[in-house]
């Protein structure tokens, strides 16, 4: 009898450690995934999961990021381009040493007046998101439908925007599009900022235990000895601010041409390094935007009023006969509460605490990558126009769950998403 039993004891053991560490092997599988929200947008892999019998796709409600960008702030470019610079001109760099600051300088080149700026990548990804839209769901784009699309006044989210409208028009001419970019639309569009929520975010006992989680987690000794050929030189150099500006260049270079220059840097980090990158970036995102229960999770209820415009707009495009498409283009940092506010795949759970995040499975690469997006697509009986209209969400591009109780998975009814949207606008923290 003991075998059976510890057998069982083990399988036990191993499923409820299944996603324990799992971040970090799969950053040491592809360590584009550091990254966190400069990962270059991926395309889905999986399958979608026909629709019950008799029911078509009529209508989409989305909101996603704009696509790939350039670092934000000429600091970005010339921080760590002087200090390596300098290094150089005293013979100071190593030859790994002197590579890297070529890259440094090939992107300051490159990036300086772009700051923010959308690349050739992000273009590209969100005409690849339209073409997919399109083809996955042709009745939603069939004819002289409407597609209502709605951005940022930030030129990204502009330019995002633009790209996936002419895929769209390029695939059916016929489409009628209003598009706009309007102060008018930023408190849900982007309210990240102005919500009554956005001062409770950054509670004393939310940013001290921050702020000792990176105590613990900062450090590059491999990165220095990578880069200068001097110890005692090295010792002049703000080490933990370089790092942290060669892994913000890291990660930045999937989404820009250079990277089909120069090979990737993040072998100047030791794995630990990196993956301690990973996790700092990842607390910080889960302290801002996520349930932390050391402020409550305040930074997700900043996307209330997005979520009464995603409940109000579709109450009446789901009356029309052929409504088309809703497309609202903004940033991770609104995606990323958003989900978790919705509880998308859990996201909305609270952790156990900054250093059980891995462990927990609580990973933002997957939320919010480069060209993020939430799609709400909604279906409907013609046939039988009495039966319950269905909605379906996809996290960028792959279905995903709702706290909700599923008419046949991944589909739910619109009456009791819409009840469970409700809810959240009821609801208040302190």
């Amino acid at each position: 009898m003991k075998k059976p039993i510890l057998l069982l004891l083990g399988l036990i053991m191993v499923a409820s450690g299944s996603f324990a560490q799992r971040a970090r092997q799969e950053i040491k599988d592809n360590p584009n995934l550091a990254a966190n929200n400069y990962r270059a947008y991926p395309a889905p892999t999986a399958k979608l999961t026909p629709a019950p019998k008799g029911y078509e796709p009529f209508y989409i409600s989305h909101y996603g990021r704009h696509g790939s960008r350039w670092q934000i702030g000429k600091n970005a470019f010339n921080r760590p381009y002087f200090t390596l610079a300098h290094a150089d001109s005293l013979g100071k760099l190593t030859p790994r040493g002197k590579e890297v600051f070529a890259l440094v300088k090939a992107i300051r080149q490159q990036g300086l007046s772009r700051e923010g700026e959308l690349t050739q990548l992000g273009a590209e990804q969100h005409r690849a998101i339209a073409k997919r839209m399109f083809e996955r769901f042709p009745q939603v784009f069939a004819g002289k439908t409407h597609v209502d699309a709605r951005s940022t006044v930030v030129i990204r989210c502009i330019l995002s925007m633009q790209n996936e409208l002419l895929q769209l028009a390029a695939l059916n001419p016929k489409i009628i599009f209003k598009s706009d970019a309007s102060y008018h639309d930023m408190y849900y569009m982007n309210d990240e900022d102005n919500s009554p929520y956005a001062h409770m975010i950054s509670t004393a006992a939310a940013m001290d235990s921050l702020k000792a989680f990176d105590n613990r987690h900062s450090g590059a000794p491999h990165m220095m000895q990578t880069l200068f050929n001097d110890d005692e030189y090295a010792k002049t150099v703000n080490g933990k601010a370089l790092a942290s500006q060669l892994y913000n260049t890291a990660i930045a270079l999937q989404n820009t041409e250079l990277r089909h220059s120069f090979k990737p840097i993040w072998d100047i980090f030791s794995f630990d390094e990196l993956y301690n990158h990973w996790l700092m970036g990842t607390a910080y995102w889960y302290t801002k935007a996520g349930p932390n229960k050391l402020n409550n999770g305040a930074g997700m209820y900043t996307q209330l009023n997005l979520v009464k415009n995603i409940v109000e707009t579709a109450d009446s495009c789901v009356k029309l006969q052929h409504p088309g498409a809703t497309l609202r283009f903004a940033h991770e940092s609104d995606v990323l509460p958003l989900v978790c506010l919705l509880n998308i795949n859990g996201y909305g759970n609270p952790r156990s605490s900054l250093e059980q995040l891995d462990d927990e499975d609580w990973n933002v690469y997957h939320i919010f990558p480069m060209a993020c997006n939430v799609q709400f697509v909604f279906y409907k009986d013609f046939k039988s126009p009495s039966k319950d209209i269905l909605v379906k969400v996809l996290l960028n591009e792959n279905e995903a769950t709702l706290p909700v109780k599923a008419y046949k998975a991944p589909y739910y009814r619109w009456k009791d998403v819409r009840a469970y949207l409700e809810s959240l606008l009821g609801k208040t923290i302190k």
